[in-house]
């Protein structure tokens, strides 16, 4: 089992893999509880990427190509099953970045990408996501005010001093996406947004339609940046819907999408 992957729960026979990616300063146990919400029929497979939780002691990378290179070679094998790809703010432009890259060497692409609480990748990035500038006051009042930051770890300085760390450099892998290709996809893109959300407007979640092909979504939800913990209930009855759509056509299922090798 590759490093990045840490079982969701049991359901793994199921038939359509869910692989979630976490905001910045986040890991794999945002999504600890969604096997169990989601059900037997989908494979939940939270993410988790080096320098947090159970991979503290690994050095972060520090550009996303490489990132996103070691992600493919990592696993690239778990995606040859079908699947979907999941991820929220940060995790959004994960998962688009390796759609991508696996499309440029013509390997197997997810039956839909899942997005949630970042802009489209042409969009200027807001000043919190350029952590760099900010002190650690201001970063962490930053966080505090878009709902990032539990009070339990406000309540415990020692936590956050360690936390910090990680969310600036996420907030920098974030910056390095000018390289990561932006023509469209031919996958659905299915992007969700916080009607509350100061961070990311829902004009700018609906450019996301420019870069699919194929069918383009946008839903908007109670809440703010972070709707999928403070909706949970609404946000995954919403999600579980969505999955059903894949679970239950056998079509999309079977068809053997795959990227276009680049030249």
């Amino acid at each position: 089992m590759t490093r990045y992957l840490r079982r969701g729960g049991t359901a793994d026979g199921g038939r359509l893999r869910l692989f979630c990616f976490p905001y910045a300063g986040g890991g794999a146990s945002a999504y600890a509880s969604w096997q169990r919400r989601l059900g037997a029929a989908v494979d939940v497979q939270p993410v988790q990427l080096p320098g947090r939780e159970g991979r503290m002691a690994e050095p972060r990378f520090t550009d996303l190509p490489a990132l996103i290179a070691d992600l493919d070679r990592e696993i690239g094998p778990e995606l040859e099953q079908p699947h979907l790809m999941y991820g929220h703010s940060m995790g959004a432009l994960i998962a688009f970045a390796l759609t991508q890259y696996r499309r440029a060497r013509g390997a197997r692409l997810p039956l839909a990408l899942v997005l949630s609480s970042h802009r489209a990748p042409h969009l200027p990035a807001p000043p919190i996501a350029q952590g760099q500038v900010l002190d650690d006051g201001e970063l962490v009042r930053g966080l505090a005010e878009l709902g990032g930051l539990p009070q339990a770890l406000l309540d415990r300085p020692e936590w956050l001093t360690a936390l910090l760390p990680v969310v600036r450099g996420d907030l920098a892998l974030c910056a390095d996406a000018g390289g990561v290709d932006r023509s469209p996809l031919p996958v659905p893109v299915h992007a969700f947004g916080g009607v509350e959300d100061r961070l990311v407007t829902v004009p700018e979640i609906r450019e996301w339609s420019a870069y699919t092909t194929a069918e383009s979504a946008v839903e908007v939800l109670p809440g703010g940046h972070f709707f999928i913990r403070e909706e949970e209930d609404h946000f995954l009855g919403r999600l579980q819907l969505l999955l059903e759509r894949y679970e239950n056509a056998p079509g999309l299922i079977e068809r053997d999408l795959v990227g276009a090798p680049s030249e």
